[in-house]
């Protein structure tokens, strides 16, 4: 039998260290890379860095680097390569010309990938086909390998240059009818926004893959599709959650990630009004991975790009299952008061348990608890500590329930049970 499954894609990719990027951050960033590109569908055989003040105007990399990159294509069977950041049309096309019949993408191409093949709505479509016309238009000129030469000549245009006008044009024209549709959807989405202002809004926010579609599922009481894998949904997905007697709904919004192309942004407008008009944040951060600080501050910078930076917001630190404290958090209680420590020699093995209780009670003492008002630790998958969650969130919904609702009467959380109805967007 003849086996016609198609073998997946490989890459390599690259990235820079500079001035403003280390190489333990510039690993860091390949590492999420690499996870995109697996997202993707690719998979990832080499990642190549360098180091340099700034990228190459021509082709990102340095000469040597380059030829490095195009010796490795030649002996490994290699479909594209992969920059971490931003390319300009310029190096893509001399970067295509160096690769030859290996496919050039930068970062926002692929993300820009990942959210087309994720979006399901016919928004979000929409959303995503506006984004990747609006990615492709400065990018024209090497869209088309069969464009002839130009002729020179006063009064003469070559082929090639009314072509490439002509396509010019007619992603123009895209983007303008996109861009139509897309307002047309955004009037349908405001009114239905409009008709849930008698109830208090309640948004998940967060970096990728830290847990919000988990967490929506475990609050809600419904399924809600939940992968590991970045942008894993780009819909936003709106229940009706009940705590004590008091209704309210949770949205479920699409995650953020470092340098999320602008063009996005834009075109998820509409979608990212469902988080500015949220009477409460929940801000759901992936505590277990390595560098989930840099992750809290991607995701500051985006509320505040969309000025929703200044709601009432829970600080939710997930994973806590999966939590591993770091040295320094365990020695620094060590050195305190601590009564677990006082009595231990530096020679002692602490348990894992005992590290990961102490190196958690530090966490609560530190600065973390001052970056937002409300602060708690939980597993979504596991359930731990989401009784905490829900009375932080049971008395800030109740808040804003009295200001819609002055004479209504309250059932405390402890004597009722809180459930999801499932009501969907």
């Amino acid at each position: 039998m003849i086996d016609n499954t198609k073998p997946p894609e490989t890459a390599v990719l690259v990235a820079l260290i500079t001035q403003k990027q280390t190489a333990d951050q510039t690993k860091e960033y390949l590492d999420e890379l690499a996870f995109l590109a697996e997202t993707s569908g690719v998979t990832t055989v080499q990642a190549f860095t360098q180091k340099m003040d700034r990228p190459d105007t021509r082709t990102f990399v340095g000469k040597g680097k380059l030829e490095e990159i195009q010796t490795f294509i030649l002996d490994n069977p290699v479909d594209s390569v992969i920059f971490d950041d931003d390319l300009t049309p310029a190096q893509v096309r001399n970067l295509e010309d160096s690769f030859k019949d290996v496919k050039v993408l930068d970062r926002s191409l692929l993300i820009l990938n990942i959210f087309s093949m994720r979006a399901q709505t016919a928004q979000s479509r929409v959303q995503v086909e506006l984004a990747q016309y609006q990615y492709m238009y400065p990018r024209l000129t090497r869209m088309w390998s069969h464009l002839t030469s130009q002729k020179g000549g006063v009064g003469m245009r070559g082929p090639g240059e009314k072509e490439l006008e002509t396509d010019r044009r007619i992603v123009k024209d895209r983007i303008s009818f996109l861009k139509e549709k897309l307002a047309k959807i955004d009037k349908q989405s405001q009114t239905r926004r409009k008709e849930r202002d008698r109830l208090v809004r309640v948004a998940l926010v967060g970096y990728t893959n830290v847990g919000k579609s988990t967490l929506m599922r475990t609050m809600a009481k419904t399924d809600v599709f939940a992968e590991n894998k970045l942008f894993a949904t780009v819909d936003s997905t709106v229940r009706k959650v009940t705590l004590g007697n008091i209704p309210f709904l949770l949205t479920d919004t699409v995650g953020f990630i470092r340098k999320l192309p602008t063009m996005l942004i834009e075109s998820f407008k509409s979608t990212l009004d469902e988080v500015r008009e949220a009477d409460i944040l929940v801000h759901v951060v992936d505590v277990s991975h390595p560098n989930f600080e840099e992750q809290i501050e991607v995701v500051n910078s985006t509320l505040a790009d969309i000025k929703a930076a200044d709601k009432p917001m829970v600080l939710v630190f997930n994973k806590m299952d999966r939590f591993v404290p770091k040295e320094e958090w365990t020695d620094q209680t060590n050195s305190s008061d601590d009564e677990d420590f006082a009595d231990m020699q530096e020679d002692v093995i602490v348990p894992v348990a005992v590290r990961k209780q102490t190196a958690l009670a530090y966490l609560k003492k530190t600065y973390l608890t001052k970056k937002a008002d409300y602060v708690t630790f939980i597993s979504a998958e596991t359930g731990e500590n989401v009784s905490e969650l829900r009375e932080l969130l049971y008395d800030l919904v109740k808040e804003r329930h009295y200001q819609i609702y002055p004479n209504w009467v309250h059932v405390p959380l402890s004597e009722s049970a809180e459930y999801g109805d499932g009501l969907a967007s």
